[in-house]
């Protein structure tokens, strides 16, 4: 088979680049390796970046017509007492509030809006096993689909999938590292009437706890350092909930919904980046491009932020034949700097460990950074810009 351009990963920027090059006239193939979308605690928050790209694209009404919660400030307890520690109100945006949707919701709404375009094809249960390369540039790739392997042509293939990408790995783009891995235990938990009416994090004293609003549960996340959940394991379930009632704002007999270790979801975090995000012919976005912590929930907003601008400076390479690698650089060079600000935020966000402290299980209380919002309620207006539209917010040009 033959494509304008190779996707790989139906996440939130691969089906958005997918939707834009497809509307812009190119031939698009996006190739997906499951079967669907239904995958939980993976991103599900909606900066007003995004809502606002939505809007330029007219999808934003189409969108919070869905099932999601909004939450024009965000909200953490620090030293006991309740911080906003993210302002959205004063954005100069249409939507000035996270959404939070499921994000299999989210990437069904791309994916039926791409697919009015004729030519946008979406490949499911299509995992790619190799990359075709001839003459020093990539071509396209390999893939094992449902009725067998399939070689696909491609003029541009793109590397959407994620923090563990194929992509990247059988391009044998270099990767660079930032600080120690951290280990994030989700679960879910009721969400009943007297609880906390928004979505908020814990500070502290020792532990960080984050809780999503989802509706009719919470999303909650408990972080701790890498290569401890072994070791809360073998304490035992009764450990565990007393762990997690102990930084919790719910009462402790809600622990009890967190019936056994199955019902956590164990994520390992890392911050990293591509030393370059390209190889002739081969581009990388998103999470493929640079791992983010979901500290501030950016990690799917800065990957839509990276399909608009591949978007922006690829369609006309496109159109007229292949990218050239001035232009594959000038992607990577549109978006190198939001992307090092995030991660440094994120890193500033995490707070020093100390060096003695170094294989502890806990960490001291919450950062500097979370502190200096509580000492100084004016700067939930400027972490509210951070959060809500980064560092270099894109938009779309015309079609």
């Amino acid at each position: 088979m033959e494509t304008g351009c190779a996707i790989v990963g139906a996440g939130p920027a691969g089906l958005l680049l997918g939707l834009l090059l497809a509307r812009a006239g190119i031939a698009v193939t996006v190739l997906e390796k499951h079967g669907d979308f239904l995958r939980d605690f993976r991103g599900d928050t909606i900066h007003p970046s995004t809502l606002e790209v939505m809007h330029e694209l007219g999808l934003l009404d189409g969108l919070l017509a869905l099932p999601h919660t909004e939450a024009p400030r965000l909200h953490a307890e620090i030293g006991g007492r309740d911080v906003t520690i993210a302002d959205f109100s004063r954005l100069p945006t249409r939507c000035r509030f996270i959404a939070f949707m499921p994000q299999w919701d989210f990437l069904a709404f791309l994916a039926q809006e791409a697919a009015r375009y004729p030519n946008f094809r979406l490949l499911m249960q299509a995992g790619v096993t190799d990359l075709i390369e001839e003459d020093g540039r990539i071509t396209g790739l390999h893939t094992v689909t449902p009725d067998g392997p399939m070689a696909l042509r491609a003029r541009l293939v793109l590397g959407a999938d994620g923090r563990n990408s194929v992509v990247r790995e059988k391009a044998g783009l270099a990767i660079r590292s930032f600080g120690e891995p951290s280990e994030v235990l989700w679960m879910k938990l009721s969400h009943q009437p007297d609880d906390p009416p928004y979505t908020m994090g814990h500070g502290g004293p020792r532990q960080g706890f984050v809780m999503v609003d989802r509706g009719s549960t919470w999303q909650c996340g408990y972080v701790v350092r890498k290569d401890t959940f072994a070791a809360i394991r073998a304490r035992g379930i009764d450990a565990f909930r007393a762990a997690i009632a102990a930084v919790s704002p719910l009462p402790a007999e809600r622990m009890e919904e967190v019936r056994s270790f199955e019902d956590v979801h164990l994520l390992t975090v890392r911050i990293d980046r591509l030393e370059r995000w390209w190889r002739p012919g081969l581009l990388c976005i998103g999470d493929a491009a640079h791992a983010m912590s979901p500290i501030g929930g950016f990690g799917v907003n800065l990957a839509i932020q990276d399909a608009v601008a591949a978007a922006n400076i690829l369609a006309a390479p496109l159109r007229a034949g292949a990218p050239s690698d001035a232009d594959l650089a000038a992607v990577e060079a549109r978006r190198l700097l939001p992307t090092r600000a995030t991660q440094k935020l994120q890193r500033m966000m995490r707070g020093r460990r100390r060096s003695a402290d170094a294989h502890a299980t806990r960490r001291d209380g919450p950062p500097a950074f979370l502190r200096s919002i509580a000492r100084w309620p004016i700067l939930a207006h400027l972490a509210g810009r951070l959060v809500g539209l980064g560092f270099r917010p894109e938009h779309i040009r015309s079609r």
